[in-house]
Parts: C-alpha cells; sequence; structure tokens
C-alpha cells in the first residue's frame, strides 16, 4: 500500500488505532468488573454485621426473628426454701435472675417489641425465666431442655431441632425459645464466647433460605435502651 505524502502507512496506521481502542475497551471492561467486585464485596460485608444497640431494638421492633435466650442466673445447688411452685425442688433464679428477667420485660413492653410464640425448656429456671419475662403462653419444649445432667451435652436430636426452628421465622413478631448454655452451643458452635445467662442470641434471615446471628444482649443491657 502506498504511504501518503507523510510518509505514513494506512493500513499500518489503522491497525494500531484498533489496538489502541482495543486496550481502552479492555481497560472500562476492568474497571466496570473492580467495580462490581468491590460492590459485592460491600454488599456481603453489610450483610453479615451484626446490629446493635438502637439499630438491633428498630429490627425487632419491626418483628421476623427467633430469639434464642438462655435462662436467667440461677446457682447451681437447688436453694433450701424453693419457690413454693417448684416441686419436686429444682433449680431456680436467684434474686439477680429475678430482678433482671423482670427489667427485661419491662423493657420489651415499654420498646414495643412483639412477641409471638414462646417455647421453653421443661426445667423449672427456664419456665420462671419466662414467667418473670411475662412472655406470653410459654408452652415447654422437650427439645430445648437439659441433657442427662446439669450442664451435660445435648442429644444429637436437639441440636438438629434447634438449629431448625430458629429458620422458621415469623411474621409481625418475635419467636422467643428460652433453654440452656449447652443447647445454645452445641446449636451455634461458631458464635463466641458462650451465652450468659439470661442472654439472648437474636437470628434473623440469611437471604439464602438459612438464619445468621443478627445480634446479643445480655440481659443486664436490656434496661440501657
Amino acid at each position: 500500500m502506498k504511504d501518503d505524502p507523510a510518509g505514513i502507512n494506512h493500513e499500518e496506521r489503522d491497525d494500531r488505532e484498533v489496538r489502541e481502542e482495543d486496550g481502552q475497551d479492555m481497560a472500562r471492561l476492568g474497571r466496570l468488573i473492580g467495580l462490581a467486585v468491590a460492590a459485592c464485596v460491600v454488599i456481603a460485608t453489610l450483610h453479615a454485621q451484626t446490629l446493635s444497640g438502637p439499630a438491633l431494638i428498630k429490627s425487632l421492633q419491626v418483628g421476623g426473628h427467633v430469639i434464642v435466650m438462655r435462662h436467667a442466673s440461677s446457682p447451681r445447688d437447688v436453694p433450701p426454701n424453693p419457690n413454693p411452685d417448684n416441686v419436686p425442688p429444682e433449680r431456680q433464679l436467684d434474686e439477680k435472675g429475678r430482678a433482671s428477667a423482670t427489667a427485661m420485660g419491662d423493657t420489651l413492653r415499654r420498646l414495643k417489641i412483639p412477641i409471638g410464640e414462646v417455647m421453653t425448656s421443661p426445667t423449672y429456671r427456664a419456665r420462671e425465666t419466662a414467667r418473670l419475662v411475662r412472655l406470653p403462653n410459654p408452652r415447654p419444649a422437650t427439645e430445648l431442655g437439659e441433657g442427662s445432667g446439669t450442664m451435660q451435652a445435648v442429644s444429637p436430636a436437639q441440636t438438629e431441632w434447634l438449629q431448625k426452628r430458629v429458620k422458621e421465622f415469623p411474621r409481625g413478631t418475635n419467636t422467643v425459645l428460652v433453654t440452656h448454655v449447652p443447647n445454645i452451643t452445641a446449636a451455634f458452635p461458631g458464635e463466641t464466647p458462650a451465652a450468659a445467662e439470661g442472654e439472648a442470641f437474636v437470628f434473623g434471615p440469611d437471604g439464602k433460605g438459612g438464619a445468621r446471628l443478627v445480634g446479643r444482649i445480655r440481659i443486664e443491657d436490656w434496661t440501657s435502651f
């Protein structure tokens, strides 16, 4: 091909322009891919974040959560003078446990956090917790009960039941399950530290058909909201 008066080969110039355009297109595509990846990372991070303080309370006020709660403070020994309805005598809440459970219930009502279905371990201290929080219509569930002995490992069937139950999200209310620390630890081993007495684990949908931990509230912290 003939060169132009400036001595530039037209075919070479066309090839060079095409290569430059291709390079620009690839650069633009790379930037778009980078932005898309960054957006996915941000969304995933936000989705995985747990809530606390006012944000967690607002989420509970909307409903749609399952709250897995350890019973309130209870000494390891059976009291020498048990409550009249604690028959046959077993562990029950101490003064701290009774006060914190009552205060938690007062806060739930003050903040208008809707509570729907309530299930508790059959143990007296779990049922006493639900009664003092004034949770509506609590029903004992053997699946939330203790193992063969105090602080003993729970059965695989109990663990599977609890893992499944936290995926059953209500509409407009919050489900409450009152149980024991071995049950919570066995069902959710990745959540550390272990649940303190009276602590609530709040679960919500993970967007994939499962459940994720939305937040944790220690029983003594309810009054701070």
